[in-house]
């Protein structure tokens, strides 16, 4: 009986042995192939904004742009992609997600920011790190779990890669698929790709995002009630952006069918909106205004109009991230009201930043960390408090109709 029970315990602790040592292999090649493409991306995202702000009068190809985009997907017959939905839904309903996922969002995020398009590029980013780590999977003939974990490997490795917060990307690709559920067997595999992803952008000259909070209050009581407060209104901007970009997508698809029609409706209303309002700030991701927010307070119009903007743009059919319109709405709003409560302006922009981004994405945890990896440790005592009430205030609203409520 001894041997036996001897026995089966070797056996076991062999098999746990394969299976670490597989993972971590499987990581590592995850992380290398993902991040190497996430690096890829974000230099043709350089390269194209550049070009972009030498020649203001590309965005009059807007709508020619639309019309490319729309072909490649027709071409490759993948007109019905959603996006990073469809990747969060092959996690958890077995949803088909072909590799040919990936260089169609490469190009169509190139083609929209190039041309002025406004939208991000971390979304984009979880699609093409999925649908990559799912093609890992398949390569390999993995089961439909194991290729669940590749998925979400892929989506830490792109993601990591380009903005260059590896631990809040590992925790966000296993906390945004189903609300109230961790996906801890991920957890190692994911913590590995991150870093290698991040290690090999950083070797090849990306910078981490990472903003200066100059000064920080006291955390007193009058203090924390003025950030409950704002947390209220962080939570509100968040619903808000959630209803404006699906509302906007569902009235595009419910009065025109055509989708090159829409896409050059789009298109137009875009190249309309930016000489209506006189300016390029809501064109591309915005990240430079995202910068100046958190030395200077913004107006209180500036996080309304890059919601109209990027749900013009990607409710028309146009490709790119929503995360980065997410910072975007949240730093601009919380420098509007940092005067107004008399508080310091780049702590009010980190609070919103990642207390919008917890709202849409429903990922408390991972807002957390990132506010931490943007941020300093110095503001987490104000983002933890933010990140927990917009958390508990917006409800289940959410970027991501496949986002399981658990």
């Amino acid at each position: 009986i001894l041997i036996v029970v001897c026995v089966g315990k070797i056996k076991h602790n062999l098999k746990r042995i394969e299976t670490s040592i597989k993972w971590v292999l499987f990581a590592i090649i995850s992380g290398v192939v993902a991040g190497g493409a996430g690096t890829l991306f974000y230099f043709g995202m350089t390269l194209v904004t550049l070009i972009r702000t030498k020649h203001p009068w590309l965005i009059f190809l807007l709508p020619f742009g639309g019309l490319v985009i729309v072909g490649c997907y027709r071409l490759l017959h993948d007109e019905h992609d959603t996006g990073t939905n469809l990747v969060i839904s092959a996690i958890h309903s077995d949803d088909n997600l072909p590799l040919k996922m990936a260089p169609l969002i490469f190009i169509s995020t190139l083609i929209t920011h190039l041309f002025g398009g406004s939208a991000g590029r971390e979304g984009a980013a979880l699609q093409l790190g999925g649908s990559i780590g799912n093609g890992i999977g398949k390569l390999f003939h993995f089961d439909d779990k194991d290729k669940h974990i590749m998925i979400m490997c892929g989506m830490s490795a792109c993601f990591s890669a380009l903005f260059g917060t590896p631990i809040a990307s590992a925790v966000f690709s296993m906390e945004v698929i189903s609300v109230g559920v961790m996906y801890y067997a991920a957890l190692v595999p994911c913590v590995l790709a991150a870093f290698i992803a991040q290690g090999i952008a950083s070797a090849l000259g990306l910078e981490s995002t990472h903003f200066v909070v100059d000064e920080i209050t006291s955390f007193s009581f009058i203090n924390g009630s003025k950030f409950i407060i704002m947390s209220v209104l962080f939570a509100l901007a968040s619903i808000l952006l959630c209803v404006v970009l699906h509302g906007t997508s569902k009235l595009y698809t419910d009065y025109i069918n055509n989708p090159y029609i829409r896409i050059i409706i789009a298109g137009t209303l875009v190249i309309a909106m930016r000489y209506i309002f006189g300016t390029t700030d809501y064109l591309g991701a915005g990240s430079d205004i995202i910068a100046r927010s958190f030395v200077t307070s913004c107006a209180w119009y500036v996080f309304l109009l890059k919601m109209l903007f990027t749900a013009v743009t990607l409710g028309g059919g146009f490709k790119g991230g929503e995360i980065v319109p997410t910072l975007f709405v949240g730093a601009t709003l919380g420098s509007f009201l940092a005067p107004i409560f008399g508080l310091p302006v780049g702590l009010c922009a980190a609070c919103g930043m990642v207390s919008v981004f917890c709202g849409v994405t429903n990922c408390p945890l991972t807002s957390f960390i990132l506010s931490i990896e943007m941020f300093g440790a110095s503001t987490m005592k104000f983002t933890i408090l933010c990140i927990a009430l917009s958390y508990l205030l917006s409800g289940y609203y959410s970027l991501y109709n496949s986002q399981k409520i658990v």
